[in-house]
């Protein structure tokens, strides 16, 4: 079975297909800017004038006609309502245009799935999901996967993106932040924000933003600063969720799971625990049409069948919500 995979939850258009485990076609086109950050309705205008080029590109890489798809997938929550609807109307275009079936996919649920997928020997594992909206600690309990942690305001690919644009980095800053970091080890004291099993980035990002406009500080140093400390942040609150559930495996999931020195400070603590760490690939742990079509394959085989007269997309619906009936 050939499935097409549609993520559009957000600043990413991008197309998937896989054929069973095997990927076919990986594509993307993401809206950037040299100032400021996302406005959602020039992210739905960007989804709506790329959508077609995107699926040509991929269906040249797979080596396949539109014709050869079996199945339809696409993300239909969490994100930006606008975005959200553009991906559903492509996947009911095709649905109807090929007399095939559809799945709508929980965006954060597809970012614990693909790392199952890729890694046969991770079979039951913590998930720390850490990207530019979504903060959350998460694991399989009792047919749904449970948020055990999370962000109390903003999530940290938010808040990194905000400093970004502050000191004039454009969007996405998340890279650039990480490259100016690198260039220091000179640490700077900055509010330590967990609370209990939640982290809250807000009084760091205020924090941040005034030394930045001291002058008192290098920017590269706040930069090392503001990454080892909320890193160090979300570590911790990982390894307690780890403790508490009583698993001794990592997943890394979500954009912000790039950054090298957030996987380090990872390895680091399983090595401590002796629990063996996960980490995908760069090209699925930032916004992917893979991951959404391996979901939508798997709740498809498990039985799932699409309501039509239902069909809706949820901005706002949360990991903890999904009834997790494939497994």
């Amino acid at each position: 079975m050939i499935t097409l995979g549609i993520e559009s939850t957000a600043h990413t258009f991008g197309i998937g297909i896989i054929k069973d485990k095997n990927v076919l076609a990986n594509v993307k086109d993401s809206f950037t800017t040299e100032s400021g950050g996302m406005i959602p309705s020039e992210l739905t205008r960007h989804h709506e004038e790329i959508n077609e080029k995107v699926i040509d590109d991929a269906l040249k890489v797979a080596k396949i006609k539109i014709t050869d798809i079996d199945l339809i997938s696409y993300s239909n929550a969490p994100g930006f309502g606008g975005c959200l609807s553009v991906g559903q109307d492509v996947a009911l275009k095709f649905s109807k245009k090929l007399n095939i079936p559809m799945v709508g996919v929980h965006h954060s649920v597809a970012h614990l799935e693909i790392g199952r997928m890729l890694f046969p020997k991770c079979k039951d594992p913590v998930l720390m999901y850490a990207s530019g909206a979504n903060t959350q600690i998460i694991a399989y309990e009792g047919k749904k996967y449970r948020v055990f942690g999370e962000t109390l305001d903003q999530g940290i690919g938010n808040m990194i993106d905000s400093f970004a644009r502050y000191i004039g980095l454009g969007f996405p800053g998340g890279p650039k932040i990480e490259e100016l970091a690198l260039k220091s080890k000179n640490y700077i004291e900055l509010p330590y924000n967990v609370k209990g099993m939640d982290v809250n980035f807000g009084g760091i990002l205020t924090n941040i933003k005034r030394k930045f406009d001291s002058k008192e500080y290098k920017v590269e140093d706040i930069c090392f600063s503001l990454q080892e400390t909320i890193f160090a942040m979300l570590v911790e609150v990982t390894e307690r969720a780890m403790a508490h559930c009583d698993k001794d495996e990592l997943l890394l999931g979500g954009g912000v799971a790039c950054n090298k020195r957030l996987q380090e400070m990872c390895q680091i603590m399983c090595d401590e625990r002796g629990a063996k760490c996960f980490v995908p690939p760069n090209t699925v742990l930032v916004d992917n049409g893979v991951m959404i079509a391996w979901l939508g394959r798997i709740m498809h085989d498990a039985g799932y069948k699409t309501d039509y007269d239902k069909l809706d997309y949820y901005p706002y619906q949360r990991t903890d919500d999904i009834d997790v009936f494939w497994r």
